[in-house]
């Protein structure tokens, strides 16, 4: 029996367990297609498989014949769901109609199965032939005064495959116009990383985990996001690697895990406890902590010679002497008001750290979404350089991506900021010259659809609406769009808010057989350890209108481009072929079709793992990056009437991005309900609330647009002072379009302003 929305409670059983069996078994049920889901399981991140959907996190060599998580079997389910939405559905409900559903009512109606349009004139979808979609698409590509008026986005869902097709297809139509979800999510770590040591990936394996002889967690909560990393942190806490979580928030999964697939541990109601050390910074205070920890150990360099590894700074890194500066002219003062935390705290840290000799730093979004986000990777990799720990064994730097091919997408083309090398080999390989400026990325391009620059939106996976910051001026923006075109599986936000014509077009989800006319395919996905596999579907097709995303771009390409320079035909047609196209222009992909024939793929090599530094100066370069002036929390500690508090959006356990699959966040004790706000005791008391009041949430800005959103609950939680958390999409609109991370552009969802009132 579900738990009422009034019956809160703190969740003290371990993460995982037979917690996570439990809502398994109940989400395969709801899809009314449970016996199709499992058959799916069963061939989830296995070799001759497919590569789940769920996340990035890499494959384990060890994996047994079951390698999938809670997360994995909800987004299987959500697929394999017997619902259908096709033409009679969208006779029922009008789009007006729609735009009132909550997004979580959306997506369980069901899969899409035909390609519908909408005219703009009828308030419905119709359905609509494929060559007529993209008849479509190509009289309103071909209408534009400018190929830069063209936005192709990408979600991380897509295969590298489709997006190289994708960004071969925009290159070839005149545009680098290609905002993705890399932009809202791991920027920062791109950007920083390749600053600091000439590649934005993570430098660590699978393997890595198995020999670091301690892993720090910051900002990142596995036992949502990516539950099967709790998997390998579990065997690392069992051997005795020291885990140490850096988290506003106190989550469950960084606490206690018991393993679903551990016979001892499900029989015996036993559990891992997982990070031995657990801290809780405010909200954009991860880099004060590293400052402290780096000038602890140049403090205890001084006497001890063993605190840094000086003969790896001396023959790979530089700018040594300018971070040493900037280190000695940050006051102990401004580390632990930034960082709120102690200086014994951060003393704590460096000593396990300074004591282990192999150590990975890991993070995710509550890194990447402050506006010092770059400057804060950036302080990461200084850490790690102090002691050498990248490049060896055991050691090193891990982004956890989220969507399975994030990573990959951006590997083979999918970037606004294009390489020239990549250009280059395009240009040679097809004869023609891509568009040399920089496009545009998702912030950008909202602007662009805002000021009505850009009158064309495309969408490859993903739910550009329901994702994007300041939603008020995000569905403004895609009002303004000529056309919207979304490639989707599943009925979302993004379907209902539209541009003054819409086309929805269908695709095969990751679990379902794809078939031309070579026979069946495979795709291709990259995880967050660099590692490329292969992934194919199983199950049969939800419906014989749907297409692969291949084709549906394939098709896209043949009617504005015609065949003269690509024939696109024959590479929908086999697959192997887009590969070796991919293995002529991208670096690291020689003998692409014979290497994945390997059960667990192959590793694209990484040059800083092997201290090869593709920066400008060939070394690994410390920042002298400065502490920001002041945070948010900062502000308001200094006035104790202040109303201001700092607030983060995420996800709740029941959901993945913004597929929102049930209405419970059973990690934190929430039930039936996603308009909460988790906030600190102390807070609730200090402004005169109390829990369970409703309160409507505005933002502090300096513009003049008043952004605000009602009927948020009070929840107390277990949360620094001054520091507030709750859901997107719900929280969205709250961001403002403006606020950024400095020099890579991803929107400040972990630190945003606002003041409260009560309804």
């Amino acid at each position: 029996m579900s738990k009422s929305s009034d019956e809160q409670a703190p969740y003290s059983a371990p993460a995982g367990g037979w917690g996570a069996l439990k809502s398994s078994a109940k989400h395969l049920i709801k899809s009314e297609n449970s016996a199709m889901g499992v058959k799916a399981l069963l061939k989830a991140n296995q070799p001759g498989g497919f590569d789940c959907p769920g996340c990035a996190w890499g494959d384990s060599t060890s994996a047994g014949k079951v390698d999938f998580c809670e997360n994995g079997v909800k987004a299987i389910a959500w697929e394999a769901t017997s619902k259908k939405v096709d033409t009679s559905f969208f006779n029922q409900f009008s789009l007006e109609q729609l735009k009132m559903w909550d997004d979580h009512s959306l997506e369980k109606s069901g899969r899409l199965v035909e390609p519908m349009f909408n005219d703009g004139k009828s308030g419905h979808y119709q359905p609509i032939s494929w060559q007529d979609a993209f008849g479509v698409i190509n009289q309103h590509l071909s209408s534009l005064s400018s190929p830069d008026e063209a936005l192709f986005y990408t979600s991380g869902r897509a295969s590298n495959e489709v997006a190289y097709l994708y960004q071969l297809f925009g290159r070839m139509f005149g545009t680098n116009n290609f905002p993705d979800c890399s932009n809202m999510c791991h920027e920062a770590s791109g950007v920083g990383m390749t600053r600091s040591v000439g590649i934005g990936k993570g430098t660590v394996t699978m393997d890595d985990f198995g020999k670091a002889d301690a892993i720090f967690i910051f900002g990142q909560n596995p036992g949502t996001n990516h539950p099967r990393m709790l998997g390998t942190l579990r065997k690392a806490s069992k051997r005795g690697a020291q885990i140490v979580a850096i988290n506003t928030l106190k989550e469950q999964g960084l606490k206690k895990f018991a393993d679903p697939q551990s016979p001892k541990e499900m029989i015996l109601f036993s559990s891992t406890n997982i990070s031995q050390y657990y801290f809780t910074p405010k909200l954009g205070g991860d880099m004060a902590i590293l400052r402290g920890m780096g000038k602890l150990l140049l403090e205890r360099s001084e006497t001890d010679n063993s605190a840094l590894d000086h003969e790896f700074i001396a023959q790979h890194c530089s700018h040594f002497d300018d971070y040493k500066q900037s280190i000695e002219a940050t006051p102990w003062q401004q580390i632990i008001s930034q960082s709120g935390l102690t200086q014994s705290e951060i003393s704590q840290m460096t000593d396990i750290y300074m004591h282990s000799d192999k150590v990975i730093f890991t993070w995710a979004m509550g890194i990447t979404q402050h506006q010092h986000s770059v400057a804060m990777i950036q302080e990461l990799i200084n850490v790690l350089l102090l002691r050498g720990n990248i490049g060896k064994p055991g050691a090193g730097a891990c982004p956890v991506r989220g969507h399975s091919n994030v990573q990959g997408n951006r590997t083979v083309g999918i970037n606004e900021h294009p390489p020239q090398s990549l250009l280059d080999a395009i240009e040679a390989r097809y004869q023609f010259k891509p568009p040399q400026d920089s496009g545009l990325g998702t912030v950008d391009a909202i602007r662009a659809m805002r000021d009505k620059k850009a009158k064309v939106f495309i969408g490859l996976g993903g739910n550009f609406a329901a994702a994007t910051p300041d939603t008020a001026q995000t569905y403004n923006a895609l009002a303004n769009c000529e056309l919207t075109v979304n490639i989707s599986t599943k009925l979302n936000r993004s379907h209902v808010v539209t541009g003054k014509q819409a086309l929805i077009l269908p695709c095969l989800g990751r679990t379902e057989v794809d078939l031309q006319a070579s026979g069946a395919q495979h795709i291709t996905v990259e995880d967050s350890m660099s590692m490329v596999h292969r992934s194919a579907g199983q199950n049969p097709p939800a419906s014989d209108k749907l297409k692969s995303e291949v084709a549906i771009i394939a098709g896209m390409a043949e009617s504005v481009l015609g065949n003269d320079i690509v024939n696109w035909s024959k590479l929908k047609d086999d697959y192997a072929l887009i590969r070796d196209e991919i293995e002529a222009v991208i670096p690291n992909f020689t003998d692409y079709n014979d290497k994945i024939k390997l059960d667990r793929g192959f590793y694209l090599q990484n040059s800083a793992a092997q201290r090869v530094w593709n920066t400008g100066n060939n070394k690994a370069n410390f920042s002298a990056a400065s502490l920001p002036e002041q945070l948010v929390h900062e502000l308001a500690a200094k006035d104790e009437t202040s109303q201001t508090l700092t607030l983060q959006t995420l996800r709740s356990h029941d959901q993945y991005n913004t597929s929102i699959y049930g209405m419970d966040d059973r990690y934190r004790g929430i039930y039936n309900e996603r308009r909460i706000l988790m906030m600190n005791r102390q807070d609730i008391r200090r402004l005169g609330f109390a829990a369970n009041d409703v309160v409507t949430i505005s933002t502090v800005s300096n513009d003049d647009i008043t952004r605000s959103v009602s009927d948020f609950k009070i929840v107390e939680y277990d949360i620094p002072s001054g520091c507030l958390a709750a859901y997107y999409p719900e929280t969205n609109p709250l961001v403002p379009l403006d606020s950024v991370a400095k020099d890579c552009g991803t929107p400040t969802y972990k630190s945003i302003a606002v003041k409260l009132a009560k309804q």
